[in-house]
């Protein structure tokens, strides 16, 4: 593989994502590290969980996204009495030609937001994930496929906690990203004060096809990924599961489960999208360690004694990172 011609090739494809980027600006002040985990969650097939406190642009990210994509969006706001009909459709009957017919639901789109997925019962939770999984929907006895490129930008919300459904881990595993949303900055949080008190709030244009973001995935994949940066990979995760074996002995106690096959497969994935928006056309370890923590910390289960130390997975993950050898 020539290397130099692969790195002018991703040069040239990857040119769409200034333009994504330079719209989203527009609308979405300070929230950088969210644009670009969106973009890699688009860019390599993935899905990503959001959490964050409610008003840090969340719901106006992904509607923003949409909008530069030119693809169809739709918001779900989910709730303990949400059916899994509601979310996916249902059959009804018309009297007029006497027959069934399907009708639906909003999960039949481009980019779904799905608010606050702790809110609704494991039966809507499994009826996102399983479209989430297979791509298509079985209404009646019809399966239906849903449209390329389709990402799921599921929220929770780490406030009021009481009568919520968590996501048990077999599911959050599904996602590829999970991504922890902070506060603005002093100098953003006024620029965004300012923007809200104009007459007209800034509109994203379209700018890209979802045909095109189909392509780009096909080319996100011929990424150059090294072997060496495939044993850095397996490294990172085997240490998750076998500490001991990495000089962590002291992890041990404080990992209850490591990370599955589908944390590398991802680790994988996510570098190789982040290096084509760093129009770069192949993968470095300072790629992979950008992506570590969001592709790691819902992978990682804590024991009582983690929790009961205040041990967190971003912890972990930091202290896996600076231990095992970088290629």
């Amino acid at each position: 593989m020539d290397i130099k011609e692969l790195n002018e090739r991703i040069q040239q494809e990857s040119t769409f994502v200034k333009l994504l980027k330079s719209e989203m600006e527009k609308v979405i002040v300070g929230q950088l590290e969210m644009v670009d985990r969106l973009l890699i969650g688009m860019l390599a097939n993935g899905h990503i969980l959001l959490e964050g406190v409610p008003g840090l642009a969340k719901t106006l990210a992904i509607k923003s996204l949409a909008n530069t994509v030119k693809a169809k969006f739709s918001r779900i706001q989910f709730t303990p009495d949400l059916l899994p009909a509601d979310l996916i459709g249902t059959m009804i009957y018309s009297q007029r030609t006497e027959e069934f017919l399907v009708r639906k639901g909003p999960v039949f789109a481009n980019f779904i937001l799905a608010d606050e997925i702790n809110r609704a019962p494991a039966k809507v939770q499994s009826a996102l994930l399983e479209a989430m999984q297979e791509r298509q929907v079985t209404i009646g006895e019809q399966s239906f496929t849903l449209e390329e490129p389709f990402l799921v930008l599921a929220t929770e919300n780490p406030l009021e906690q009481e009568g919520t459904y968590p996501l048990p881990e077999a599911q959050i595993d599904r996602f590829m990203l999970k991504v922890m949303i902070g506060y603005p900055g002093r100098e953003d949080e006024k620029k965004i004060l300012r923007q809200n008190m104009l007459q007209d709030f800034p509109a994203t244009q379209a700018v890209v096809e979802p045909a095109d973001i189909v392509k780009a995935r096909g080319v996100v994949r011929d990424v150059y990924l090294d072997e060496k940066i495939e044993n850095y990979i397996t490294d990172i995760v085997f240490a998750t599961r076998y500490p001991s074996d990495y000089q962590l002995p002291e992890l041990t106690p404080l990992i209850s489960y490591g990370g599955s096959p589908r944390a590398s497969i991802n680790l994988a994935l996510a570098s190789k999208a982040f290096a084509f928006i760093q129009q770069r056309g192949y993968v470095i370890p300072e790629d992979i360690r950008a992506v570590c923590p969001d592709v790691m910390r819902h992978r990682i289960g804590l024991t009582y004694e983690a929790e009961a130390e205040n041990v967190t997975p971003e912890h972990i993950i930091d202290e896996i990172l600076n231990t095992v050898e970088v290629p």
